[in-house]
């Protein structure tokens, strides 16, 4: 069903608000200007993929204990999800790892935000199609993962370390 938008009307604008506007335009339309309206359009692009991931069955693949395959970089445990099974095949391709039979379990983004990230023990996040040109990182950051295992960006790790292992696959 299509709805037909009116046009918008414009809104009043009080004096308080209309001399704000006028004391940050120069701002706003500097290069500075252009940089924080970049990052602000990045951070809630950034905030739907995440919407999105949460709403969405993903494969995970698993090691023989039936843990997720991590892989532990920059002190941060990072579990794999792929899309479909396409995007694990070039993973396995891309890893040497084609030959195998590999064992994945479908989850959804959200248990495995909520539930799996904590379940670590250590900073944790979500790669996802690794391997391919479309893939991304769920940092263990507030808006990603629960706030409880989030790693702050002010230098405080929250509840975690700086983690031991660099540069591991565990799978």
């Amino acid at each position: 069903m299509t709805r037909q938008m009116s046009p918008p009307r414009e809104a009043p604008v009080s004096a308080s608000v209309a001399a704000e506007e006028a004391a940050t335009a120069p701002l706003l339309n500097s290069p500075d200007g252009r940089a924080i309206r970049t990052a602000s359009a990045a951070r809630r692009e950034f905030a739907a993929l995440v919407g999105e991931f949460r709403r969405t069955l993903v494969l995970v693949p698993l090691v023989d204990d039936e843990a997720p395959l991590t892989g532990d970089h920059g002190g941060v445990r990072w579990i794999y999800a792929f899309t479909d099974e396409s995007a694990l095949a070039r993973f396995a391709t891309v890893r040497g790892d084609a030959a195998r039979e590999w064992t994945y379990r479908r989850i959804l983004g959200a248990r495995l935000l909520d539930v799996a990230v904590p379940a670590a023990g250590v900073p944790c996040g979500v790669v996802v199609d690794a391997g391919s040109e479309e893939g991304v990182l769920l940092p263990p950051v507030s808006g990603v993962v629960p706030e409880a295992v989030a790693v702050r960006l002010d230098g405080d790790r929250g509840r975690f370390g700086n983690g031991d292992r660099d540069g591991e696959d565990r799978g």
